[in-house]
């Protein structure tokens, strides 16, 4: 058990609304399962379809893995995300996350929200580094969209016009993967977010990830067991509302004797 009470974590995404009323849009949610199914570049986050999904089906799997609104005739106005799917995914985020670790994986770490979601893998990389893992590191300024990519604190994120930009996009991670392997490299475990987590599954390496209940590519990846743990919340608070997230994912879950 945690030191950090999952009930008091629970109310803390709730107050802050990492879970529970969040911002996003009910249409907006219900649009972009549509525009994952069309295999829209924005929202196909890399996902291999490795069976037919209707939108019924992906629906379906929202409510159940992610927490929206279940009534199918509620189609406008405030929806949701789950705070007991979010306190169960990161529980097993947390194992995996420290499992890797254990095993002194070589991981990577990358986010397409560096607004956001950056400062979460910016203390886990720092974590796992001294707990005995190999924090990869990318030769910085490969091109894509008329901008290039960084990396910042162990962190792989995207740049245009001279700031970090927000990407769903899958394409930074497959050529990240491109140059790795070209230098005989390859992560053993990824800790990413759209585009970045999806494409790295599909790739066969083994991924967890974090995704907002209008990204449903990466609760489709984790139902057809590419992606490891997909952690549903809002993906783009205050950064340090997530510091509590972040502290639990931290603490350390004992062993098995």
């Amino acid at each position: 058990m945690s030191n950090l009470d999952r009930e008091a974590l629970g109310r803390h995404l709730e107050q802050t609304k990492i879970t529970g009323q969040v911002a996003t849009p009910r249409e907006i949610n219900l649009a972009h399962i549509t525009g994952f199914l069309e295999g829209q570049e924005h929202l196909e986050f890399g996902v291999d379809m490795r069976q037919p999904w209707s939108w019924d089906e992906v629906f379906d799997l929202m409510v159940e893995r992610c927490g929206i609104d279940p009534d199918r005739n509620h189609t406008e106005g405030q929806d949701t995300i789950g705070t007991r799917q979010c306190l169960d995914s990161l529980d097993r985020y947390r194992e995996r996350f420290w499992a890797a670790v254990d095993q002194e994986a070589d991981i990577l770490f990358a986010t397409g929200h560096p607004a956001g979601l950056f400062p979460i893998y910016q203390h886990l990389a720092t974590a796992a580094r001294e707990n005995g893992a190999h924090v990869m590191t990318i030769r910085e300024g490969i091109e894509f969209n008329g901008g290039d990519l960084r990396q910042i604190n162990d962190v792989v994120m995207f740049q245009q016009y001279g700031s970090l930009a927000h990407t769903h996009f899958s394409e930074p991670m497959r050529r990240v993967l491109e140059q790795l392997g070209d230098q005989g490299r390859r992560p053993s475990f990824v800790v990413a977010d759209h585009g970045w987590a999806g494409a790295a599954a599909s790739a066969g390496i083994p991924t967890i990830g974090i995704a907002d209940c209008n990204d449903p590519g990466l609760f489709v990846s984790e139902a057809q067991r590419d992606l490891e743990v997909c952690v549903p919340m809002d993906d783009n608070v205050l950064p340090g509302y997530y510091s509590k997230v972040t502290n639990y994912i931290l603490d350390r879950p004992l062993k098995a004797a």
